[in-house]
């Protein structure tokens, strides 16, 4: 399961790039730095682990780089477009074509089945045949006898699970998954990494993910652990080091 993503890192420009990102807010008299001076680079088809402790600015970093929130300072690039110079509006279309997410909390719509869940974006884009394509994602991620079934009926793993199918939907570019793992034991989380790692081989999708889990993290292409607000790659350090 350790094969990695094939990545050509001249192939076109990277997937995402950030330079020298900052991000303040306002708590009463004080200005707090939440994010500082955070540089880096994705490129299309690597899978890359952001890890660091609760309060460190990994969230806060993953939504920026989402387009979620602009920063204070800085840039984020996301697919050739400066997604920080965007428009609310302009960053919401980008979104719903090029980019996917999963949560810690499933965030699936309680009122709807496995299969309607998985088939609401696709609906919403306008795409061809949303139900085969649903049905098909739901089977690939072990899901086939549960279509007709409500989150309430569904395990922490499966709900999950159709929370990745429904990311994997629309063929993002790129994916953020938020503590994907959070949520579940280790048995039903070790589950839910192989898949996430097996939908970025076989789709390429970029794969973005801030997580506590050690060993999901060392599965990804690439790790770097946040401090304080400041971002670092280990692994760098080491391999200039040989």
């Amino acid at each position: 399961m350790n094969q990695m993503t094939n990545v050509n890192p001249d192939s076109q420009s990277p997937m995402l790039r950030v330079d020298n990102l900052t991000h303040r807010v306002s708590v009463e008299t004080d200005t707090l730095t939440i994010l500082q001076g955070v540089t880096l680079e994705i490129n299309r088809g690597e899978s890359v682990a952001i890890v660091g402790r609760s309060g460190s600015g990994k969230t806060t970093l993953l939504g920026l780089l989402a387009g979620l929130d602009t920063p204070s300072e800085g840039t984020v690039e996301l697919d050739g477009s400066v997604i920080s110079k965007l428009s609310e509006d302009e960053r919401a279309k980008l979104r719903a074509h090029r980019v996917g997410f999963v949560f810690q909390s499933f965030q699936l719509l309680p009122a709807l089945t496995a299969l309607e869940n998985v088939m609401l974006p696709l609906e919403l884009a306008g795409m061809a045949s949303p139900e085969k394509r649903a049905r098909e994602l739901l089977e690939r991620v072990g899901l086939g006898e549960r279509l007709t079934h409500t989150p309430r009926q569904l395990s922490g793993g499966e709900q999950q699970r159709v929370a990745i199918a429904r990311a994997f939907a629309s063929e993002p570019l790129i994916l953020f998954a938020d503590e994907p793992t959070g949520n579940l034991d280790n048995r039903t989380g070790q589950a839910v990494s192989d898949l996430l790692m097996a939908l970025n081989r076989e789709q390429g999708t970029t794969l973005v993910m801030v997580t506590h889990d050690e060993h999901l993290a060392a599965r990804c292409n690439r790790q770097f652990h946040i401090e304080a607000g400041v971002l670092t790659e280990p692994e760098a350090a080491q391999e200039m080091a040989h």
